[in-house]
């Protein structure tokens, strides 16, 4: 059964009343916004909301969106995302967001697309032929002669013609039908986008009530996990996932040890990961080593700080500043690398040349 998390409860009060025609949640991964939209969506198709306007959870309409099947609610997101939710396997960063957002495997569309025999990768976009088909949805009445709800996760995975197609769309919004668009990344939505949705910054739990959270979701080690995670609870409780936290500390473990640092190694054992996920890692490893340099602080590796002190006092900050610049603009290319192992070599070696303090007079002479 679908909810809201404790740390949301005053965004949703300000929610109550009229919404418009687009609502845009945005915030850093891991902060339950796809749940909070899912909730939204289905307390608004629900046919007896409480006081607060919550969903009663027992009218036919609540159930149908417990299935997956409301026939006014439509869900859009990219392949891998649904993909990745039917098979089981632990969602990445960039992927949905663990906890109630796992409801999405009972969606009929996502689990043809698991169940596929085809071996096309799944697409990590939305597509123009995805923007398209919500055509179709909004001109058919609305089962319950009300609105139509139409949720877009992650938006900033459109596409530039899918984009283009959603703000026609936004520009002239069909009656009764309501967007809601979740993004980890509003500064990659088109601005025109952004300008016709109302936005609203989803919180940041404290990070003591996050850990006291995860405490109470079977988490040992929440201080620790949080910190890792950029105090994002949900993106904790992956961390405490134990598959997941040794493919992490493996990945810090080398690249925290230069002297033995095998590149090519270790850009072959992660081409078939997550290479946003990698790219998240390496981002936030290199923000702990500049932070120590300039600060003598650590944010997210907590339990690592011998070694970042060890690495940061011979660090050259103007590098690190380029390369962590650099990263921004790869986490872009990321998301769909012509190889990803050559991706990952690049990667890797640049971090080690920032490491020696050349990255600043490289990049100059490129």
């Amino acid at each position: 059964m679908s909810n809201i998390y404790g740390w949301q409860e005053e965004v949703w009060r300000k929610l109550t009343g009229t919404l418009g025609h687009a609502l845009l949640l945005r915030g850093r991964k891991g902060l339950g916004k796809l749940a909070f939209a899912r909730y939204l969506a289905k307390s608004r198709l629900c046919e007896n909301p409480s006081v607060e306007g919550k969903a009663c959870e027992v009218c036919a309409s609540c159930h149908w969106f417990e299935q997956g099947s409301h026939p006014d609610f439509c869900l859009v997101e990219p392949e891998a995302v649904t993909a990745t939710s039917v098979s089981g396997e632990g969602a990445s960063e960039e992927g949905v967001e663990t906890g109630d957002e796992a409801e999405t495997q009972s969606l009929s569309k996502a689990v043809n697309q698991a169940t596929s025999k085809s071996t096309k990768k799944p697409s990590r976009q939305i597509s123009i032929s995805q923007i398209r088909e919500l055509g179709d949805f909004v001109n058919i009445t609305s089962h319950q002669n009300g609105y139509k709800i139409i949720l877009i996760h992650p938006a900033e995975t459109m596409n530039p013609a899918a984009a283009n197609a959603l703000l026609k769309n936004l520009e002239e919004p069909p009656l009764q039908t309501l967007f809601i668009l979740v993004t980890h990344q509003a500064q990659y939505l088109l601005p025109t986008i952004r300008s016709r949705c109302r936005q609203i910054a989803m919180p940041v739990p404290d990070a003591a009530s996050a850990a006291l959270w995860l405490k109470q979701q079977g988490v040992k080690a929440p201080e620790r996990c949080l910190a890792s995670a950029g105090y994002s609870p949900l993106t904790a409780l992956e961390f405490a996932n134990e598959d997941y936290l040794v493919r992490h500390s493996a990945f810090i473990q080398q690249i925290s040890t230069p002297s033995s640092f095998d590149v090519l190694g270790l850009a072959e054992e992660m081409q078939k990961s997550d290479l946003v996920m990698v790219v998240s890692w390496l981002q936030k490893w290199c923000y702990d080593l500049m932070s120590f340099r300039m600060a003598q602080k650590v944010r997210y590796h907590l339990d690592m700080r011998a070694q970042i002190k060890s690495l940061a006092s011979g660090l050259d900050p103007y590098s690190m500043a380029a390369y962590l610049r650099a990263l921004d603009k790869t986490q872009q290319l990321a998301r769909h690398p012509l190889n990803p192992r050559l991706f990952l070599e690049e990667l890797l070696f640049s971090y080690v040349t920032v490491l020696s303090g050349e990255f600043r007079n490289r990049g100059k002479a490129g």
